[in-house]
């Protein structure tokens, strides 16, 4: 069915989890010299990141502490995304059980759009855990360990997501353009 989606007409939706004890995977040094960084232990905050990504790069990003429940999604589906939806568009999420509650899912149709869940277990069609991968590499980079510094970075690593990032993320995923 994919290919028979207008790219320019698909909204994906996902959540992804950041803490304030994100550093980086790797590092470089001088020949013979060891890389010195920080790694904290215990105490860290985690923050779940909920956003929308549109072919044109946008997004329509919310932030809470602790984990979404179908009254989080609902919130944010309410508050942060139906604004963002136009007639004939199409919300592709997976099949997180708050995704699944009635009257969210009336909320997203009441504004013209339609919903379609992901097959079970297909992260590879779903452009936006791309877009994650590239807002985790931001965060770790960041090193933002306060709550503060943290929901600056998340703003700032949404910031960076292009057009031509979301061009290429949903191509790799299959979603041919007509």
């Amino acid at each position: 069915q994919q290919t028979g989606f207008d790219p320019a007409r698909l909204v994906f939706l996902d959540e992804s989890g950041a803490k304030t004890n994100l550093t980086r995977r790797c590092g470089r040094a001088q020949r013979g010299q060891r890389v010195h960084a920080h790694a904290p232990a215990g105490h860290w905050q985690t923050t779940t990141m909920l956003a929308s990504l549109r072919l044109d790069g946008s997004t329509a990003g919310m932030t809470i502490e602790g984990a979404t429940d179908t009254e989080v999604f609902q919130t944010y589906v309410r508050e942060v995304l139906c604004p963002t939806l136009r007639p004939g568009d199409l919300v592709v999420m997976d099949n997180l059980s708050p995704h699944k509650h009635d009257p969210t899912l009336q909320l997203i149709e009441q504004t013209g759009a339609a919903v379609r869940f992901l097959p079970a277990y297909s992260p590879d069609l779903n452009p936006i855990e791309k877009m994650w991968g590239k807002v985790k590499q931001f965060l770790r980079g960041a090193e933002a360990r306060t709550g503060e510094e943290l929901q600056r970075a998340i703003a700032a690593a949404l910031a960076c997501v292009s057009a031509q990032d979301a061009i290429n993320w949903f191509a790799a995923c299959g979603y041919s353009f007509i």
